[in-house]
């Protein structure tokens, strides 16, 4: 007889929390490392960001792509191919000898890596009722900010210890046994031998008959790209991603150029905008679920006020380029990391809302590419720009991008009828 765990759904989100952690890890490897990767190879501040460039040309390619296979082939097979490539590519970086390798792995890298938040929302989908939706985007995404978080002390204390080179190692191998559990553990809901009746039935409850409608149709991205909510979704994520592009992949260098930083001291700093980033992933679909219970508010409304809430907030980035304590800089981009997530979470996990679930991993990835043309074009401009003119404009710009979401997330989208769900059927004799 086998045995049934009671909250299954928590587990296997907590199971991919762990992944997105991997995932994390690998992407920013190569911004903890920069400064001493950079005098090694003899990389430009410009050369560094066409490098970073390469990851997000990749990205919004591979976010369509990856999500796609998702709907396809399923979480377990896609997460395993994707997981296993995200970590031997960060593990290649080790071995590279100039920029143009950096560049051309960074690629594969952006590519391959793009699959977390599509297979994170489609398993939302399937294994979540509507009001638990967004809490569990949020958890999830617990592991961008606690990759972020860990990676400056692990990549920090390798080279330290080591050096750069086996700090990617390291981060690369994390990421394969990872895959290896998610191999083992891993189920669809209706195939998981240790999913309880109960649990089954109480997240067929909380699940839309519209959205699990015609579960063996393809998804057709023709459809989805004519729909004015995808455009709904997709263009606030156009608006909010650069603020996180820019904490990734540009802080640890704005520490260390702008504010004269050393490497000890960036993996003492680095990570804390990533701690309040953990509370805005957990804010945003608690709060819309909160604002459900207390007021009846609906779901996607609940959303749309959490998001212009942390939109708001998002202006006191704006001031980081301004102030002159670095303390206060530091406090400025722990409340950009907050304010993000918050809004984030609650746009990322829209998805589940307002499409079917056969189509959530392609719509996420298609909003993801969205996303990642302006994530893209940010930084690019801040290869190009910032020797010249200074960090200062770019986080101005970041401060008040996300209102211009705000706008686009109450005019565009229509929420979708909700009806009660019919009870899940699962495979007999599992």
């Amino acid at each position: 007889m086998t045995i049934k765990v009671k909250g299954l759904r928590w587990w296997m989100i907590g199971l991919l929390t762990l992944g997105t952690i991997t995932n994390y890890l690998a992407r920013s490897s190569l911004s903890i490392a920069a400064p001493t990767v950079m005098q090694h190879l003899h990389i430009s501040t410009h050369e560094y960001g066409w490098i970073t460039g390469a990851f997000l040309v990749m990205y919004p390619i591979g976010a369509p792509l990856t999500g796609y296979l998702m709907d396809r082939i399923g979480l377990r097979a896609g997460f395993l191919i994707c997981g296993v490539a995200w970590s031997l590519v960060c593990m290649a970086h080790g071995f590279v000898a100039g920029w143009v390798g950096l560049f051309v792995l960074r690629g594969v890298l952006g590519l391959v890596e793009a699959a977390f938040i599509p297979g994170g929302m489609r398993a939302a989908a399937y294994w979540f009722p509507a009001q638990e939706r967004g809490i569990a985007a949020g958890v999830f995404n617990l592991g961008t900010s606690t990759g972020a978080i860990l990676a400056p002390p692990l990549i920090a204390w390798s080279i330290l210890h080591y050096n750069w080179q086996v700090a990617f190692m390291i981060a690369g191998a994390l990421g394969l046994c990872w895959a290896v559990l998610w191999l083992i553990l891993y189920r669809h809901p209706d195939r998981h031998p240790a999913l309880s009746n109960e649990e089954a039935a109480y997240i067929a409850a909380g699940q839309e008959t519209t959205l699990r409608l015609n579960e063996g149709k393809k998804p057709s991205l023709r459809e989805i790209l004519k729909e004015r909510n995808f455009w709904g979704i997709a263009l606030p994520r156009f608006f909010a991603d650069p603020v996180w592009g820019t904490l990734v992949y540009w802080m640890p260098l704005y520490l260390y150029q702008a504010r004269g930083f050393d490497l000890k001291t960036i993996a003492m700093t680095a990570w804390l905008p990533f701690v309040t980033a953990d509370v805005g992933c957990l804010m945003g679909g608690s709060l819309s679920a909160w604002l459900k219970r207390r007021f009846g508010t609906p779901i996607v409304d609940g959303k749309r006020m959490v998001f212009t809430l942390a939109a708001f907030l998002m202006i006191g980035m704006a001031g980081v380029g301004l102030v002159q304590s670095p303390a206060m800089a530091i406090f400025l981009l722990c409340l950009g990391g907050f304010a993000h997530q918050t809004l984030s979470i609650t746009v990322i996990s829209m998805s589940a809302d307002l499409f079917p679930r056969r189509e959530v991993g392609t719509v996420t990835g298609l909003a993801g590419c969205v996303a990642g043309i302006g994530n893209l074009a940010f930084t690019l401009v801040i290869g190009g720009l910032v020797s010249k003119i200074g960090y200062t404009p770019f986080f101005i710009a970041l401060g008040f991008g996300d209102l211009m979401g705000a706008t686009v997330l109450w005019t565009v989208v229509r929420p979708v009828k909700a009806v009660p769900a019919e009870p899940l059927v699962r495979e007999v004799g599992v």
